[in-house]
């Protein structure tokens, strides 16, 4: 038996963009399409039906972190893909204020 102590996998990342109704008339078809466009390993990318905040979006939601953003553009998923999903620094403009109000 070894002494080396054993490492936990990191739990897989998925990250869901709403695309109810309000949503896809704000441009969430499209940030959708740009966060398929850069894949990223161990990260899934799926389209989630209504995620009940309606008027913010495009919402994006990052999971298992539980992180929110809102009003996403499509030009900011680079951003949002190198600072949160690969760097692990949320994107402080770009996060939900009702979920995280100090931004």
């Amino acid at each position: 038996m070894s002494n080396v102590p054993t490492q936990k996998k990191p739990l897989p990342n998925c990250v869901q963009v709403c695309q109810h109704r309000t949503c896809r008339k704000q441009g969430a078809e499209e940030v959708l399409a740009a966060l398929q466009a850069l894949p990223i390993l161990n990260v899934t990318v799926t389209a989630s039906g209504c995620l009940g905040q309606c008027g913010n979006g495009p919402m994006v939601l990052v999971l298992p972190e539980m992180v929110w953003y809102c009003g996403v553009k499509p030009q900011e998923i680079p951003r949002l893909v190198e600072q949160h999903l690969l760097g692990g620094k949320k994107v402080k403009y770009m996060l939900y204020y009702r979920f995280h109000p100090q931004g």
